[in-house]
């Protein structure tokens, strides 16, 4: 098993009296701050405009929602919720250093184990209390992710793609795109531009996904480049070092489009390699593309599986509710710390779906 690491933190606020912002006052609240933010840019020669947000001004756009003003209490709020970061590689080592020392100052980072314990004695986990997860886990995992937080004893959970371990293949959707921008070519394909492959094979049904991407293959003018992925012994490196070990499938197709014998399969089959790497099976679950499935949540119950995560870019509960429906979320080694905090806060997600429901 892994080892328990815990990490003091600081000592959480109440929630406010007479808290009841909706999303109505986020997004109000929010937009006004952003649009003196803008302002002040035209102001300035900037020229931004808000009719076309580029990704760059998405990311000043989260930065500047921690002036708004109910950050303040998004941020007493989630003192009493449960936070689960999911990340997928560590691409910037300085920020993903940055954004774990903001944890120790601001939340209490806790482990699976920890987690899977409060579950069970149905005690609520300790306010602000953050877990940690990486979905695919690639080499970066091992490589980067593990010195940081070794070093400041923060635990972590990586969920694995099992056909890819110990193995140089990429992701099959890096695998796509690539093969798509070198004249890769499939029958169920054969209209749009290269940059719409990756949409529209995650909607195919997957047998026809599998054919498609078995026909890029075929007809591209490149193969892709190597990836080296995490080996047997790499996992086992990852468990001694604080970072459990997960089932993310053994494919990551997207569950929701697959058949229920390829639901079962790619459970069971990455439950059995991961049980014959590790010595002991594994009791959490990351649902490939976040997603939940009835059929997936029925197969983990069999396997005794304790813990599963969607990545619903929301805060849980301290005590889940459905321990096999636990809510994430989406952040990036490359955030800034300004964002992160938002995000963290829970006010850039209330916000992201409050301009969602605006434009619907």
């Amino acid at each position: 098993m892994a080892r328990a690491r815990s990490v003091t933190g600081v000592r959480a606020l109440p929630p406010p009296i007479g808290w009841g912002a909706d999303r109505h006052d986020v997004g109000r609240a929010a937009d006004r701050v952003y649009g003196e933010h803008v302002r002040g840019d035209r102001r300035h020669g900037g020229g931004r405009r808000r009719a076309a947000v580029e990704p760059e001004q998405q990311d000043a756009r989260g930065e500047w929602l921690r002036f708004a003003p109910v950050q303040p209490l998004f941020r007493a709020r989630a003192a009493q919720r449960l936070a689960v970061l999911a990340y997928h590689g560590v691409t910037d080592h300085r920020s993903f250093g940055a954004q774990l020392d903001r944890l120790r100052r601001l939340a209490t980072p806790v482990s699976l184990g920890a987690v899977l314990q409060a579950v069970t004695e149905q005690r609520p986990l300790p306010p602000r209390s953050v877990l940690v997860t990486f979905d695919d886990a690639d080499r970066s995992v091992f490589t980067h992710a593990l010195p940081a937080l070794d070093a400041r004893g923060i635990p972590a959970t990586a969920f694995v793609i099992s056909e890819l371990i110990g193995t140089e293949r990429p992701f099959w959707w890096h695998e796509a795109d690539f093969l798509a921008r070198h004249g890769g070519r499939a029958r169920s394909l054969d209209c749009g531009h290269p940059s719409q492959v990756l949409r529209r094979l995650k909607a195919m049904p997957d047998p026809d996904r599998r054919r498609s991407l078995h026909e890029l293959r075929a007809s591209a003018d490149r193969r892709p480049p190597r990836q080296e992925q995490l080996t047997p012994d790499d996992l086992l490196a990852l468990r001694d070092g604080g970072v459990a070990i997960g089932n993310h499938t053994q494919g990551h197709p997207c569950l929701g489009r697959c058949d229920d014998d390829t639901v079962r399969t790619e459970i069971t089959g990455a439950h059995e390699a991961l049980t014959r790497w590790l010595g002991e099976p594994p009791i959490a679950f990351a649902y490939p593309d976040g997603g939940h499935d009835i059929r997936a949540e029925a197969v983990l119950q069999e396997l005794g599986y304790r813990l599963g995560f969607l990545s619903d870019h929301r805060l849980g509960p301290r005590l889940p509710s459905h321990p096999l429906q636990i809510s994430r979320l989406q952040v990036d080694s490359t955030t800034s710390t300004r964002r992160f905090d938002t995000i963290l806060s829970g006010l850039e997600p209330a916000y992201r779906r409050w301009r969602r429901q605006a434009v619907a």
